[in-house]
């Protein structure tokens, strides 16, 4: 499974409801699991490895050998949010740029698990801010979206960079 990277169009179309908890589903999280493992992440959205399904995986502590905080999230959406701060962020889908991004610092999101089963998680500080990142990307936006101007301009030559990497790649 490839992580898609940036400017692939497919990342900036987010993802559809997922209808079908099956098999299927559960063996799509667990390979989008050992991807994100595989780039020294700690979460992955489907529309990252081309899968325009509202889908997230997630491990806080980016550790395949300690798997006690991965999460799988079928449709999740904030329901409460409070308090901001910037912290910095990197992005599979943009190697080698870090920058801050204002996050929520506590959400309470409502989501569905591989059963189709609703739930609801409380989250804040790290937690939080990866399942905002994840979300994102779930909507079509990517995290340079959410850059200051200063950043922005800051990291304007790696965008460019990736850019012409990706074009090359099509020719």
């Amino acid at each position: 499974m490839e992580v898609l990277v940036y400017p692939d169009p497919v990342l900036r179309r987010g993802g559809q409801p997922v209808t079908r908890f099956d098999p299927a589903l559960r063996e799509l999280a667990q390979a989008m699991m050992e991807a994100m493992y595989e780039e020294g992440g700690v979460g992955l959205a489907a529309p990252q490895v081309g899968i325009e399904q509202k889908l997230l995986v997630l491990n806080p502590k980016g550790d395949r050998t300690d798997r006690s905080g991965e999460l799988v999230l079928c449709n999740p959406r904030i329901t409460k949010k409070k308090g901001r701060e910037f912290g910095e962020e990197g992005c599979l889908s943009f190697p080698g740029i870090h920058a801050e991004v204002e996050r929520w610092i506590d959400i309470t999101l409502t989501y569905q698990d591989l059963d189709g089963q609703e739930r609801t998680l409380g989250a804040s500080g790290w937690l939080a801010r990866i399942i905002q990142h994840e979300l994102d990307h779930l909507d079509g936006v990517v995290f340079v979206d959410r850059l200051t101007a200063a950043d922005k301009l800051r990291v304007k030559a790696a965008l460019l960079e990736l850019e012409e990497r990706f074009q090359r790649s099509r020719a």
